[in-house]
């Protein structure tokens, strides 16, 4: 468990400032929201805040006024990444939440400000980007629109081990040999993560509750498969316009290890043409759902 540190003169109403000052400097297109309807002010909506953090709206509003206290890491985390913060308005932002910053024990689960502007750029790139242990920290709207909206995911259920081996929906399809060789690689790399932090009690757990829940995982795990994940040729079903291969490179950010997943098609294939008709098919539904 995190632990908790002693705030002194910070209050719950320090840190509810702090998350309206912060909300009204992000611009909803800088996020990835749609633009559009009348708008109060420049920044983020407390709907879009909600929904990039993966929390309610209920949530927080409580926080920003002041009626809720003791946020979990997890959601201070994802605050975190969703308001777009600074190393230094992080670390500022876990001292008003009454809690350590997490140790180099912990699996990192920071965006920094290079990754961000790299998602930025890539607008039209399917882009999601996870931690060490392959847990979704961040995805664009194209890979939301190409895989699936996993903004309402939460825990375990945003882990990309977790959803294979518990059975989880995908819009990717293997060959027996394909799904092999992936679940090895699955189960390499988490070892491998493990093995770097050993004292993360999340990662653990995690663990532990895949080797009760699919005898796959188990088997793989207790066999001691090493490897990890490279880049490869993934097909993916979409709902609205079929069966599409693409290249789905593996970009790892060594010093902050974080996993950058894109998904790209060779220029002027039928593929391609599909993954733009996605790209406007994704736009479409983003304006619809937009508050």
């Amino acid at each position: 468990m995190p632990e908790r540190c002693s705030l002194g003169s910070m209050t719950a109403t320090e840190l509810g400032q702090a998350l309206r000052r912060w909300r009204d400097r992000v611009s909803p297109d800088s996020a990835g929201m749609p633009v559009g309807g009348q708008r109060r002010a420049a920044g983020l909506r407390r709907e879009e805040l909600a929904l990039l953090a993966g929390i309610s709206v209920d949530y927080v509003t409580r926080l920003e006024q002041g009626r809720a206290a003791n946020p979990s890491l997890q959601v201070v985390e994802a605050l975190a990444r969703a308001l777009r913060l600074s190393g230094d308005e992080r670390a500022h932002l876990f001292r008003l939440a009454g809690l350590a910053r997490p140790g180099p024990d912990t699996v990192p689960g920071y965006i920094t400000p290079s990754v961000q502007r790299l998602l930025d750029r890539l607008v039209g790139t399917p882009v999601g980007v996870s931690d060490a242990a392959m847990t979704l920290l961040v995805a664009n709207p194209m890979y939301a629109a190409l895989m699936g909206d996993q903004s309402s995911l939460r825990g375990f259920q945003r882990n990309g081990v977790w959803r294979n081996f518990t059975g989880a929906h995908t819009r990717a399809r293997h060959t027996p040999e394909q799904r092999r060789a992936f679940e090895i690689g699955m189960v390499g790399e988490l070892r491998t993560t493990l093995g770097r932090y050993p004292g993360d009690g999340r990662l653990r757990r995690l663990v532990a509750e895949l080797r009760t829940r699919s005898e796959r995982f188990a088997g793989l795990w207790d066999a001691g498969v090493v490897g990890r994940l490279e880049a490869s040729r993934k097909t993916i079903e979409h709902p609205q316009v079929g069966l599409l291969t693409l290249d789905c490179d593996l970009l790892r950010v060594e010093g902050n290890d974080l996993h950058i997943l894109v998904y790209s098609a060779e220029p002027g294939t039928e593929d391609a043409e599909k993954l733009e008709l996605i790209s406007v098919l994704g736009t479409q539904s983003l304006a619809v759902r937009a508050p």
